[in-house]
């Protein structure tokens, strides 16, 4: 007599592994584009602390703060977009730098130094 022994997965075990499988996937891609998000933010918070280092160059080297060119005077990261706009006589500055590619959270992050701060925000790194 020859028993008949059968290989390989049943139906239910193969649908339990594939419910499984959905369930992590549910997690996981979520907590992966919120991560995206925050490396984008970093990389705009950068650009902010790199174009200050630009206009505190530029001002010790003329005396005074100038505006900014994007592309001429310093170059953004990737799908970030920056404006550095020096007050009236040169005594500060606002930096702006945006990226609308961020999908949840702040897009934008802002400075000012000088005359177009408070003395509470001077200096200070701001997004909304």
């Amino acid at each position: 007599m020859q028993k008949n022994i059968r290989k390989g997965f049943t139906l239910i075990e193969l649908l339990i592994v594939v419910v499984i499988i959905g369930i992590l996937a549910a997690i996981a891609i979520p907590k992966f584009a919120a991560t995206k998000d925050k490396a984008k933010l970093a990389s705009v918070k950068t650009d902010v602390r790199n174009i200050m280092g630009s206009m505190e160059s530029a001002a010790s080297d003329d005396g005074a703060y100038k505006t900014l060119t994007q592309g001429t005077d310093f170059t953004a990261s990737n799908g970030n977009v920056a404006t550095a706009v020096a007050a009236g006589a040169g005594n500060g500055y606002t930096i702006t730098v945006v990226n609308s590619s961020i999908t949840a959270g702040f897009t934008t992050c802002t400075v000012s130094v000088g005359a177009n701060a408070t003395p509470a925000t001077d200096g200070v790194i701001t997004c909304s």
